[in-house]
């Protein structure tokens, strides 16, 4: 029955995107959508025993992107949620027209068709590669967006089974990723927040993968997805790296035959990635933008908006950095503040805010919990977010872009809440169980005394 529903919603999102994009770019876009689905189902199905929920869980956050992606083509509502589309489309065509020897058309959207100069140029190759194979469609490089953010649910659900071993915390981090209102918002347009969360969700995924068992596959596609987070956004890529080496050199063991297969796995990868010519790239990027005069610059521009915060704190000083960290934290664990809505953008968020703030005591309790008894296993999902936590508590300076960017780290927040949802769930149920034994002993002792 529940099947039935979800298919029947997929129908019905399929049937309006038909209708609503002219032909034959709606149709293509669709049909890229079945194709991709087809992928992710299957191998998620064969990983684990709950097919049904899987198959549900995917379909669901499927239909919520879908949906949302097929609204904003409607009303044309895309620059309204997230106009850096506009950059990767361009820049993607231009790119197109570059390979197929059209250099003159590509010179029309004003950019010079090497994207690999500036930052995030992976999102303007793939875009490429998209329309390369099925022209120049925005709703098809959308969906595509759309299904990496709906696979990204149940991927969540095997990174929490493996780290907690708890099906319950796996079932309530998965739903919580497939529905929430801000991963539906940006996984649902051709924007990368989508994909890096993808990424970052699979890296944690395969690296305990890997500390359990060893395979080639899951090394290699390692490899390629720490690539693909450095092609969208560098500086992330450095904090992974960190808390992969971190968690490769801690283990899950201490046996020596763990510690050799660790370093032979961390040494494979460092060669793999200065053959992809991560070397030249790192030191490119980090002398151009890994500096705190460079991120007072960015931060500025970012405090200066309608939205921004503590434009007067100059972070280009180490005292400064410091300052701001209290302040900067509180906005990009809890903006947009109620109180602070000044605009459409901001009132739509805040019941998704109010449940935010409702869910931080469970997230205390999973942190605490997590700590004390999984520490091994959650040290990389810890370690990267605690250091991009310092990171954007320093860089941002307005609200909409801590709420948007808040979501690559919200992603490993909500397994903990996930956990400590399930530890007070838990605890409530054994305080059940005790007082209702603790009622039966009375009873026997009432029917001895008066029998």
């Amino acid at each position: 029955m529940r099947n039935g529903f979800l298919l029947l919603a997929c129908g019905l999102i399929i049937a309006l995107g038909v209708v609503a994009v002219p032909f034959p770019d709606g149709a293509i876009a669709i049909g890229l959508v079945l194709a991709l689905s087809v992928f992710p189902i299957l191998i998620f199905r064969r990983l684990t025993p709950e097919k049904e929920f899987i198959t549900n869980l995917y379909l669901v956050a499927l239909v919520l992107r879908m949906g949302f992606g097929v609204f904003i083509h409607i009303f044309d509502l895309r620059t309204f949620f997230g106009g850096d589309y506009a950059s990767y489309d361009s820049h993607g065509a231009a790119l197109v027209d570059g390979w197929l020897g059209h250099p003159d058309l590509s010179n029309q959207y004003g950019y010079q068709v090497d994207p690999a100069s500036g930052p995030g140029w992976g999102m303007n190759y793939l875009t490429a590669f998209i329309y390369l194979l099925v022209g120049r469609n925005i709703f098809a490089a959308q969906s595509f967006c759309a299904v990496i953010g709906a696979a990204t649910a149940p991927l969540v659900f095997f990174c929490s089974q493996k780290i907690f071993n708890n099906m319950r915390v796996a079932k309530v981090t998965a739903v919580a990723i497939a529905v929430f209102p801000s991963f539906v918002i940006w996984s649902g347009q051709l924007l990368k927040d989508g994909l890096i969360i993808f990424l970052l969700v699979l890296v944690m995924t395969l690296v305990l993968q890997l500390q359990e068992q060893f395979g080639y596959g899951a090394l290699i596609v390692l490899v390629l997805s720490l690539f693909g987070i450095l092609s969208l956004r560098f500086y992330i890529f450095y904090m992974v790296v960190i808390a992969v080496i971190g968690s490769f050199i801690i283990g899950v063991t201490r046996s020596t035959r763990h510690l050799l297969r660790n370093t032979a796995i961390l040494v494979f990868v460092g060669v793999s990635l200065t053959y992809l010519g991560v070397g030249q790239r790192a030191s490119s990027e980090l002398n151009k933008y890994a500096n705190l005069e460079s991120i007072q610059r960015s931060r500025s521009d970012l405090a200066r908006a309608n939205t921004g915060y503590a434009e007067d704190i100059d972070v280009s000083t180490t005292e400064g950095a410091i300052t701001l960290m209290p302040i900067g934290f509180a906005y990009l664990m809890l903006a947009p503040f109620p109180w602070q809505m000044s605009n459409l953008r901001q009132m739509i968020t805040m019941p998704e805010v109010l449940l935010w703030w409702a869910m931080v005591p469970f997230l205390v309790t999973g942190l605490i919990y997590t700590i004390k008894h999984r520490l091994r296993k959650a040290f990389p999902m810890l370690i990267f977010s605690l250091l991009l936590t310092f990171a954007y508590s320093i860089f941002q300076g307005n609200v909409g872009t801590a709420y948007r960017q808040r979501t690559q780290i919200q992603v490993f927040l909500f397994v903990l809440i996930g956990v400590g949802w399930t530890v007070k769930q838990e605890a409530r149920e054994n305080k059940k169980i005790i007082q209702a034994a603790a009622r039966m002993r009375l009873d026997d002792r009432l029917r001895v005394r008066y029998k």
